[in-house]
């Protein structure tokens, strides 16, 4: 691979290189310096000055301009004082690019010269002119073109419409307009015109590698580049190299620059004898080309080639009008769906809202979406399989930057398994803690190949069947295997759209957060103070109550009738009661401030400790109870955990049947979760989520003492430790409540 270009040749690109025919190097491409190949084609003659005398010549410019051996000669020899001032100001006036002018020789030849600077040599580049002037013959047609071509309303209309109309100026064969899919991707053969019983190339790709990087370049530098003939002898520069550098003059910005052999040998390959290219920039990048072929030689004029550049800058211009009218109209959709996402971020908590899958994929076009929020991935989309998430966000980069890459297997070689169903990805990290947004392509599929007919003979080129119409096809197909669609710039700038809403709602979200923190801790001053009047100030009176009530009966049972009795013994049951109630309640005020201490918990050691309270109540209501098996175990703080079982044995004992004997089992389920199952009376359907809310008595009237603050207290407890509780029927009658203990307490049921 060359060392000039890291990355741009795969391995495999280049196995397939060699399996469509040849055994050749093709990064040999890469390393060829086609802007110093020390040569021109041979139709036009070279002349580079330095201090007024000629430093360079190519070899036929003796033949082509009628003069003596240049070779160190005055420019005066072939230029007049007049002649060459106005060179010179063409040349400085055009900042270093070309500029052309008409020029007559002595002996009465007329030349079209093309004029730039190069290694601070003055390059005249002499073309023969045309027999009569140009320039009025192409006024017409080409505005007629350029108001035809204003009119195309879309990317491909307007490419229809370039070939068309340069086919009309130039009478190539063949005009095919040709888009790359990114700036060192592959390209597509979008518009075409073409002479009758021509093979279409409509629709076909091309692999990046038919047009190297440093030629990518040049064409970024010079809008137009024409080869007049693929048999041109070239006609060498003397000398060969530079005094000063050691290396051939720099023939960048050259007209008549000869070709590469490579090139040529692709010309050939594909039996084209002349063509043209024209060069389509977006930003100053190479977006596209108009490529014209021709079964002829066919040298254009100057003026035919400034027709044609003038014309490719008009498209270019065009396109990128038309490619950000459409780009504008995508971000607008873009940023109509993620306002309606952010409507639905802001009235959920920071942790759900990535679990409602509207919207994110519609933000960018993709196959899936994976969203992580909080340690927990939610996919979006066509689920990938076992094990392939977890894989992929583990070989995503964490360093809080946006992401993206159309070839995942090789950017990331950890995803390169067959079984990897994606093979592009777009990261957007979207808050602390790993949270981010990944939206995913799977690999692109190639609708058509190369269309040329296997038993068409193809011409060799002196490296066998290399860069031929079946040899492009393999390796396109090589090098576009393992890559997905690639990302566009409406599409990064979307998700970093979407990023800085999100990030701008998690603010409000947190701001939003801090003022009910500060109420929250206002409320829990207010419930201290409650508490401790409920634990005194409160108390202390009931007692007063409960205690004249007995004194009464006490003193004066003798004396009263049985009407005030009973009514003074409901005062002492009521008594009783209230402090029931007030415990209860201070005790479960008290639970969400109460720190937890996580350890293992032997659930059999917890249940028989538990009995030592619930014990009796189960033994008088008959309930059998049946202990969970040796060594299980959950994570919580024991303590508390005990409350919870000593809650839920004592409710079995409550709402047993009073008819016949009880039982209830204590066991461990998965979550894991406690699992505590009666035969009692149950708790209706509908009633059950009531049932965990305080005070709440689902069955008043049945003579069953009790608060009604236990399953509440049961379920503070539990989702202090980040479980969740409810309440099932159990088979054949009763109730099964369920308590998960997650073992860590950011795994949220």
């Amino acid at each position: 691979m060359s060392e000039h270009t890291p990355g741009w040749l795969s391995d495999r690109v280049a196995a397939a290189e060699r399996e469509a025919g040849t055994t050749f190097d093709l990064t040999a491409c890469v390393r060829e310096p086609i802007h110093r190949l020390g040569g021109v084609q041979s139709y036009g003659a070279l002349v580079a000055v330095e201090s007024g005398r000629v430093a360079v010549s190519s070899e036929n410019a003796t033949a082509v301009l009628g003069v003596g051996d240049l070779a160190g000669a005055p420019i005066e020899r072939l230029l007049s004082a007049g002649q060459l001032e106005t060179l010179l100001s063409l040349a400085a006036a055009e900042a270093g690019q070309t500029a052309m002018m008409p020029i007559e020789l002595a002996g009465g030849r007329r030349f079209d010269v093309t004029v730039h600077h190069s290694d601070a040599l003055l390059v005249l580049e002499f073309e023969p002119a045309p027999a009569e002037p140009e320039f009025t013959a192409f006024y017409a047609p080409v505005r007629s073109a350029l108001t035809r071509l204003q009119q195309a309303t879309t990317v491909l209309d307007a490419c229809r419409a370039a070939v068309r109309e340069i086919r009309a100026i130039t009478g190539y064969d063949r005009v095919v307009a040709y888009r790359f899919e990114s700036v060192d991707g592959p390209g597509e053969v979008v518009a075409e015109e073409a002479a009758p019983q021509t093979e279409p190339w409509l629709g076909l790709w091309f692999p990046a590698t038919d047009i190297p990087p440093q030629a990518r370049r040049l064409y970024e530098r010079n809008w137009i580049r024409v080869i007049a003939d693929v048999d041109d002898p070239t006609a060498r520069l003397v000398p060969a190299v530079l005094p000063g550098t050691g290396e051939p003059l720099d023939l960048s910005l050259s007209v008549l620059r000869t070709v590469s052999p490579f090139h040529l040998e692709y010309l050939r390959n594909i039996g084209v004898t002349s063509s043209m290219s024209v060069s389509l920039l977006s930003h100053g990048r190479l977006w596209g080309l108009i490529a014209c072929h021709g079964y002829e030689v066919k040298a254009l004029s100057p003026q035919t080639r400034a027709a044609c550049e003038f014309f490719g800058v008009a498209l270019s211009l065009h396109l990128a009008a038309l490619r950000e009218r459409d780009e504008a109209a995508a971000r607008d959709r873009s940023r109509t769906l993620i306002a309606r996402l952010l409507e639905r971020i802001s009235s959920e908590p920071p942790a759900l809202w990535s679990r409602i899958p509207a919207g994110l994929d519609q933000v960018i076009d993709c196959d899936a979406v994976l969203v992580r929020t909080a340690g927990t991935v939610i996919v979006h989309g066509p689920d990938p399989g076992p094990g392939v998430v977890d894989r992929l966000m583990a070989a995503l980069p964490a360093d809080g930057e946006l992401w993206h890459s159309d070839r995942l297997g090789e950017d990331l070689p950890a995803l390169a398994a067959p079984e990897m169903p994606f093979a592009g990805a777009l990261l957007l990290p979207s808050g602390a803690d790993g949270d981010c947004v990944v939206w995913l392509r799977r690999e692109r599929t190639v609708a058509r190949r190369w269309a040329a007919d296997p038993q068409h003979p193809v011409v060799p080129g002196p490296h066998g069947r290399r860069l031929t119409p079946r040899g492009s096809t393999a390796v396109f197909l090589a090098s576009v295997r393992g890559r997905s669609p690639a990302w566009s710039a409406t599409d990064l700038a979307m998700a970093v759209e979407l990023g800085r809403a999100i990030r701008e709602v998690a603010v409000a979200h947190a701001r939003q957060l801090s003022a009910l923190n500060v109420e929250l801790n206002r409320s829990n001053v207010d419930l201290d103070a409650f508490a401790h009047a409920a634990a005194h100030d409160l108390k202390e009176p009931l007692r007063g109550i409960a205690n004249t009530a007995t004194f009464i009966v006490e003193d004066t049972a003798e004396q009263i009738d049985p009407v005030t009795l009973r009514r003074l013994e409901s005062i002492q049951r009521l008594a009783t009661r209230m402090d029931e109630l007030l415990n209860s309640l201070l005790y479960y005020s008290r639970l969400g401030r109460t720190d937890l201490r996580r350890e293992p918990v032997d659930l059999r050691t917890a249940v028989l400790r538990a009995l030592e309270v619930a014990g009796p109540r189960l033994r008088e209501a008959q309930v059998e109870v049946e202990l969970p098996e040796a060594g299980a175990e959950l994570t919580a703080d024991p303590v508390l955990f005990d409350q919870v079982l000593i809650n839920l044995l004592v409710n079995a004992a409550k709402y047993a049947r009073p008819d016949e004997p009880g039982r209830v089992g204590v066991g461990l389920g998965p979550g894991p979760a406690l699992v505590v199952r009666d035969t009692g009376i149950g708790i209706p359907e509908h009633l059950r989520e009531q049932a965990f809310q305080l005070f709440r008595r689902l069955h008043p009237t049945a003579g069953r003492d009790g608060s009604g603050a236990g399953l509440a207290i049961v379920r503070r407890i539990v989702e202090r430790h980040g479980g969740q509780v409810w309440a099932e029927e159990s088979p054949g009658g009763g109730t099964t409540v369920w308590a998960t203990f997650p073992a860590d307490p950011r795994d949220r049921q």
